[in-house]
């Protein structure tokens, strides 16, 4: 006998899959514990197969759970295609971003004037974090989109839409990057620019200090546009009247900057999949030769 699988009862099943509990994901469906669990109940009733297994205190998905959490998301999301399909042709609501402030004042721009020229209707928030912040936002349901520095261990789910040089970056009309020991200006001890500097000066030996600390890419601009200190930024984050330093003044090369978007799979919308479309637009349109003025 055919039957069909309930789209609430699978999007409920997806949370979990993301949030990886019961708990978490009933904040996120906005649903009681106990209700959640007897969703999970009927949907392995009506699959006919386990789809959770208990693994200590906690619940991770069967064989068969992984395969139906891919045709779960498929449906989940094709059911608020269909939905907005048939809604008036201007979409309106509310769509909420979050960006690190190294990319904000490269991207968001451009970002935002197309985004608003599209969809005029659209109430846009816009949250300036770290990206391991973003991150956790993104986990816990409470943003759309977030904009983020890539890593295979912070951010495995997102999708990476930019690849830009990191540099390293001194005033123009300064020297500090002559001193010994060299002072840094960086973000906090969780930052990867800040890790990666920092290993690449102590693998060539070179004598150096942390003299500013900061989340703020403005600030941290500041004491390298004042002459204080020498830092690390993106192509794109570079700004006038700072000198990109390389080998030949004693600066090894960096590791690339991987550019990742996260997505909120709990509540996936169309909003936030026009506005995804918009960043994806936007960053391809961003030139290396544009990045570097």
């Amino acid at each position: 006998m055919t039957f069909l699988l309930d789209g609430d009862q699978l999007r409920t099943f997806v949370a979990i899959a993301e949030t990886g509990s019961f708990t978490r994901a009933a904040e996120v469906v906005h649903k009681t514990q106990s209700a959640v669990s007897m969703q999970m109940k009927r949907l392995e009733e009506r699959v006919g197969r386990p789809i959770f297994a208990r693994d200590g205190r906690a619940s991770r998905l069967t064989e068969d759970g992984e395969r139906l959490l891919d045709f779960a998301r498929r449906i989940v999301k094709l059911n608020l295609e269909a939905v907005a399909s048939f809604a008036d042709a201007a979409l309106s609501g509310h769509v909420c971003l979050g960006v690190p402030d190294d990319y904000a004042d490269r991207y968001l721009p451009e970002i935002m004037a197309r985004f608003s020229r599209t969809h005029p209707s659209v109430e846009l928030t816009v949250i300036c974090e770290p990206s391991c912040d973003l991150s956790e936002r993104i986990r816990a349901g409470t943003l759309d989109l977030a904009i983020i520095t890539y890593t295979e261990n912070s951010a495995r789910n997102a999708q990476i839409i930019r690849r830009e040089r990191l540099m390293w970056v001194s005033s123009a009309r300064h020297a500090a990057h002559l001193e010994t020991p060299v002072p840094l200006a960086l973000g906090r001890p969780t930052c990867l620019w800040r890790e990666a500097a920092i290993t690449r000066l102590t693998g060539i030996g070179r004598a150096h200090r942390v003299l500013y600390t900061s989340p703020n890419a403005g600030a941290v601009s500041a004491a390298v546009l004042s002459g204080l200190a020498v830092s690390v930024f993106p192509e794109s984050a570079l700004r006038p009247g700072m000198r990109v330093l390389g080998p030949s003044d004693g600066y090894p090369p960096l590791p690339p900057c991987d550019i990742g978007l996260l997505r909120n799979r709990h509540e996936p919308s169309i909003l936030a999949d026009e506005l995804a479309n918009h960043i994806i637009q936007g960053l391809d349109n961003v030139t290396e030769s544009d990045a570097a003025e």
